[in-house]
């Protein structure tokens, strides 16, 4: 009876606190989860990255045009002529994923004094992941896009302060492409499956309808046609004003961003296994079968040789006609998201390590970088250095295979290939706790604040506040803003300002015995990142027995007392 009793209590509880008669705040919280914050689920090939284990390796095909020709569907031209100068954002420091439309991932700007400091770092206003490339047109302004919740594309300053954010249609979750225009074009997914333009104030220009989803980064031609796949097996070429040119059908979804060779041969892989080149009218001129999925991009050598990366753990070398040069195998784990291409013709493949090819495809060297290179393209710069983003970190890597130096930019797996700007800069994104994050790591500037000093308590009981007092000045006089990470992953971010030299005062608690780190750094007005000061500290009680809360009292009350029990508590 009692059992009955309480089940029946339990009901009525319920039916009180869900009714929104009673309880309107229940169903104002259940119209915000479900309205407005729908949960998004990402199919598996979007993030996994693994060898296909199961595929056979036969060998490879080529097969004659005339196979999927009635799959193209061309569309009539406006007439619109396309601008085809090379002076605007499209011959900047990184315009497109890969660098260019050959997708070298070759930068013209060296790195030689990049010392691996964290010149500045952003974040998206709400959760969202970043996961696509940089991109960085003639003026220095740096574009990105991020996932989640957030699904906007940043426009921010050389120095790291924002110029603008646009809300788009969906998340964004490869590189944007850059205009000549000016025009900046991305692709969408898992929202209302549109390509956009967006003009450099920051507003929409056009919209183009996907029929679909895209993870598929643009290139765009000497033309300015527009070039991008779609999960609904597309290839798109969209003409500048946003009206289609043409489109081809494959077999399956699209994720790889298109090259585009000299004679302007659009080349792109499938998840149906196959490589597709096609003319700049949208016929194809052959296909290439591997062993399975083809989910990265294809790069294109001076020499007119076609790579380009399969799950089957071979990248693939290509004649212009289709047929095969050879194959190199790449590892029995990670698949390759592209290749870049070094000025001396040195290869480089990101997998679960990192090797290095000569044209011919024979192994120069393989290094280790303590991290997979997972869904990630290396950079190289002028100078011959090779980013990776390997595992947690960004990673520069000699041409001869030795480590340069490496940066931790996360706790989790960085899925965002480096790109390379002016003043020895690499951007990257990263993702923490669910937030989207850009970093620019460089050179620190001589006139940033110097590195915080910290003082206070280095050993405590949990769930009790200290005081921590910390100190910066700048070179030049500045005001300056302080960043306090408390290592248990809670924020202090950017307070201020304050007058150089001033000490301030924060207080924080910690709930879980351990040892931690607090960082501070401090930035100017001028945004001019300092460096990190680090105290660490040490939290091992959880349980206070009556007569120690009376010795804490007893030391306070007398604080000038009792030197050797101080010293033995470390009080």
């Amino acid at each position: 009876m009692k059992q009955s009793w309480w089940k029946f209590s339990i009901v009525i509880i319920f039916v009180i606190v869900c009714n929104p008669c009673v309880n309107s705040f229940t169903l104002n919280k259940i119209e915000k989860i479900f309205l407005n914050q729908p949960v998004l689920i990402i199919p598996d090939y979007m993030n996994d990255w693994h060898v296909d284990k199961n595929c056979f390796i036969h060998e490879a095909e080529i097969f004659p045009p005339d196979l999927m020709q009635e799959r193209v569907t061309i569309v009539e031209s406006n007439g619109v002529k396309a601008d085809n100068s090379r002076d605007g954002p499209m011959n900047s420091a990184w315009p497109m994923q890969g660098h260019d439309v050959v997708h070298t991932c070759r930068s013209p700007y060296s790195t030689e004094n990049n010392s691996g400091v964290e010149v500045w770092c952003v974040r998206g206003d709400n959760d969202g992941e970043v996961e696509c490339s940089a991109v960085i047109d003639n003026d220095g302004r740096i574009y990105f896009g991020t996932q989640g919740s957030d699904f906007s594309l940043y426009t921010m300053y050389a120095n790291g302060t924002r110029k603008w954010r646009f809300i788009a249609t969906g998340p964004i979750w490869v590189s944007p492409a850059l205009a000549d225009n000016g025009d900046i074009y991305c692709t969408t997914w898992g929202g209302l499956g549109y390509f956009q333009a967006i003009t450099q104030n920051g507003t929409e220009h056009w919209r183009f309808y996907m029929y679909s989803d895209s993870s598929s980064a643009p290139t765009i031609g000497s033309d300015g046609t527009i070039y991008f796949g779609t999960d609904g097996h597309n290839i798109f070429a969209v003409n500048p004003d946003g009206t289609e040119k043409w489109r081809y059908t494959t077999g399956d979804i699209i994720m790889g961003s298109p090259a585009i060779g000299s004679d302007g041969t659009i080349y792109i892989g499938s998840m149906d296994h196959y490589l597709y080149a096609l003319s700049p009218n949208g016929t194809v001129c052959w296909r290439f079968a591997t062993s399975s999925e083809i989910k990265g991009s294809a790069s294109i050598a001076p020499d007119g040789t076609i790579y380009v990366p399969s799950f089957d753990g071979y990248f693939y070398a290509l004649n212009p006609n289709g047929s095969m040069k050879w194959r190199a195998f790449t590892g029995s784990s990670v698949a390759a998201a592209g290749i870049a291409l070094a000025e001396d013709g040195s290869i480089y493949v990101g997998t679960e390590i990192l090797r290095a090819y000569y044209p011919n495809g024979t192994l120069r060297w393989s290094t280790d970088v303590q991290g997979d290179i997972y869904g990630t393209i290396p950079a190289v710069s002028a100078d011959g250095t090779i980013y990776v983003s390997a595992g947690d970190s960004l990673v520069a890597v000699n041409p001869d295979g030795t480590e340069k130096w490496r940066i931790i930019l996360s706790n989790e797996q960085v899925r965002s290939s480096p790109s390379i700007g002016p003043d020895d800069r690499v951007y990257v994104g990263s993702t923490y706790r669910n937030y989207g994050y850009l970093h620019a790591i460089g050179v620190m500037n001589q006139n940033a604040p110097t590195a915080p000093t910290i003082s206070g308590k280095i050993k405590g009981k949990i769930e009790k506040s200290y005081d921590y007092t910390i100190r910066s000045t700048s070179p030049v006089g500045n005001t300056i803003f302080f960043q306090i990470d408390w290592g248990d992953g809670s924020i202090t971010d950017w307070i201020g300002p304050y007058d150089s030299g001033e000490s301030i005062v924060m207080n924080h608690s910690w709930t879980d015995k351990g040892t931690y780190t607090i960082k501070a750094r401090a930035k100017d007005i001028d945004n001019l990142w300092g460096f990190w000061g680090e105290l660490e500290v040490t939290m091992p009680f959880s349980y206070e027995p009556p007569h120690f809360r009376f010795i804490e009292w007893l030391l306070e009350r007398f604080p000038h007392a009792f030197p050797l029990l101080r010293y033995l508590l470390n009080f």
